[in-house]
């Protein structure tokens, strides 16, 4: 098993061509797996191979957390398609007694095109993070119906909705309210609301109301919908 070179282009897109339909190396969570073959490249694949890019930029940002990841780390060869030999280390061992032979003073043309490619991955990243940043976020929102009982019948009703409608907080928009007969003469406030479930809980929202104590008892949830 292997991946070939992944250190040449050649090895590069054997692992692309592998996670193609896969998120991970094994499984369906980032694992040691995962780190084995992250750390056997030497950079970032180039954007052409958008699977095996999309893999390194994920893996890449597990950096901190590699050692706590499930999994025990294999030999490299114990990775990839079956039918392909791992030769990642016995080619960089060679590249590494040849390095000192094929020192280029002015520079080369693979040089030239790899500052090209990597100048195309850094604005294509770059376009789509700016893409992604551009989608609109889905705000979870609620619709709620609120009765705000008074002490009793001398309770002075449209004070005790004006405490009420007062209390203004990011997230909370006040709707349509009416008197509703509960007896004995007494009425309670039925109101709604619209409220982002991120930003105002129910429990915030009794805590404030109920604090206007002088016209108000208790407060319930009559209804309570997801919007």
């Amino acid at each position: 098993m292997g991946f070939g070179d992944l250190k040449s282009n050649a090895g590069l897109q054997v692992l692309n061509e592998f996670l193609a339909d896969k998120s991970y190396i094994e499984g369906y969570v980032p694992s040691q797996a995962d780190v084995a073959v992250f750390e056997a490249l030497s950079g970032a694949p180039p954007a052409d191979l958008f699977h095996a890019l999309r893999w390194y930029n994920h893996i890449k940002s597990y950096e901190k957390q590699a050692s706590s990841l499930p999994g025990v780390k294999k030999p490299l060869g114990k990775y990839g398609p079956v039918n392909i030999e791992d030769t990642t280390d016995s080619t960089a061992k060679e590249t590494k007694e040849d390095d000192d032979d094929d020192i280029d003073l002015f520079g080369s043309d693979d040089e030239e095109e790899s500052e090209e490619a990597k100048r195309v991955r850094e604005e294509r990243l770059a376009q789509y993070e700016s893409k992604k940043s551009k989608k609109p976020t889905l705000i979870a929102k609620s619709s709620l119906l609120l009765d705000v009982k008074p002490w009793d019948d001398e309770t002075d009703m449209a004070k005790l909705e004006e405490c009420v409608r007062s209390i203004q907080m990011d997230g909370l928009v006040w709707g349509a309210s009416k008197l509703v007969p509960v007896g004995y003469g007494i009425k309670k406030l039925q109101v709604t609301c619209v409220v982002e479930d991120d930003k105002v809980g129910t429990d915030l929202l009794e805590e404030k109301i109920t604090a206007f104590e002088d016209y108000v008892q208790s407060m319930d949830v009559a209804a309570f919908n997801k919007i």
